[in-house]
């Protein structure tokens, strides 16, 4: 008789905790997602700041950072990608004993649509002259 009444028991707690669990691993799978992008990014300004430093061609270390960044979409357009150096006069190209700096801007759309989206940055610097 005890086992007619508690039939339906287990139906009822996973009808209450699937939810729950769902939004864990939604939330699990956004922010690795998140986290893959952000280390992309930073990935791809460093291969940026490495390129111009060498090179001092913001063209090519422009190119860099969009080869690096791979499959990420959409590409990012040029003001998406700025070059800093340590220089006094403030430029955006190396000159010597200057450091060369890349930041990079994205902005990640989530998966699920329920938060987001985010303004994410990656950041690189070497020394000018490799």
């Amino acid at each position: 008789m005890r086992q007619g009444r508690e039939r339906g028991a287990v139906a009822v707690e996973f009808a209450l905790l699937a939810p729950v669990l769902i939004m864990l691993l939604l939330g699990i799978m956004e922010f690795g997602r998140a986290y893959n992008v952000q280390i992309s990014l930073t990935n791809a300004a460093r291969e940026g700041a490495r390129v111009m430093a060498i090179t001092n061609d913001p063209a090519a270390a422009r190119s860099a950072v969009r080869t690096a960044l791979g499959t990420l979409k959409p590409v990012l357009a040029d003001d998406k990608i700025d070059f800093a150096a340590s220089a006094p006069t403030g430029a955006k190209t190396c000159s010597a004993a200057a450091q060369m700096s890349v930041t990079v801007s994205y902005t990640l759309n989530t998966m699920t649509g329920i938060a987001g989206p985010f303004s994410m940055r990656g950041q690189g610097a070497m020394l000018c002259g490799g």
